[in-house]
């Protein structure tokens, strides 16, 4: 069985903090042209999403250059469900995690759907947390919302985690996903030059 864990792009979808990131226009319509054609504009961080390191490094690389081995392979969902505020390194230890592993987190956040208004207190990951993360040498990490931290001053989650080489993925889909190991498979658009990606992510069960 194959576990989409992706938003679906749609308009009145949730953006974040309200922002409108998705928006698509019938060009061609069957009873016109007898074919149908659409045309869609989003932002790099729309959905389900990876955020390149040049999204908060100077010198980061663009998605193009996104490695692919990171966000391809063995992984493990964390129910973090109980969190409600954020999840620290505290949180962490009772884990066992270990170099090499991709990590995503289902928080309460999976309890939202994809339309519904921002939610400003979204269940992120605090800088600690993503230190213990880079400590333990993981490759990727992934979260259930739009985003891996709220708007801390100087970012400092997203920081820590992208110049350890630390892959992120945001906007993930875990409502109906039990904790455990799964394949990952996570592609996101090869977009040339930017920060980010749209992505289609999936889990395939052990």
């Amino acid at each position: 069985m194959i576990l989409d864990i992706s938003w679906p792009l749609t308009s009145g979808m949730t953006g974040y903090k309200n922002k409108k990131t998705f928006e698509s226009t019938h060009i061609k319509l069957w009873d016109q042209d007898h074919v149908r054609e659409a045309q869609f504009t989003c932002t790099t961080h729309t959905g389900t999403h990876v955020d390149m390191p040049a999204h908060f490094l100077h010198d980061g690389y663009t998605s193009e250059q996104a490695p692919l081995d990171r966000l391809i392979g063995a992984c493990r969902v964390i129910d973090m469900t109980h969190v409600t505020e954020c999840i620290s390194a505290e949180d962490l230890y009772q884990y066992d995690i270990k170099e090499g592993q991709r990590i995503l987190f289902k928080t309460s956040n999976s309890n939202h759907s994809y339309d519904q208004e921002f939610d400003y207190n979204f269940v992120y990951v605090a800088h600690t947390a993503a230190s213990y993360l880079v400590e333990k040498k993981v490759v990727c990490v992934g979260i259930d919302y739009l985003g891996i931290e709220r708007n801390q001053p100087g970012h400092p989650t997203h920081k820590t985690l992208l110049e350890a080489g630390i892959i992120i993925i945001e906007g993930l889909r875990l409502h109906n996903v039990l904790s455990g190991t799964y394949t990952l498979v996570c592609l996101p658009l090869l977009l040339q030059g930017l920060d980010g990606a749209p992505a289609r992510a999936l889990l395939l069960p052990d």
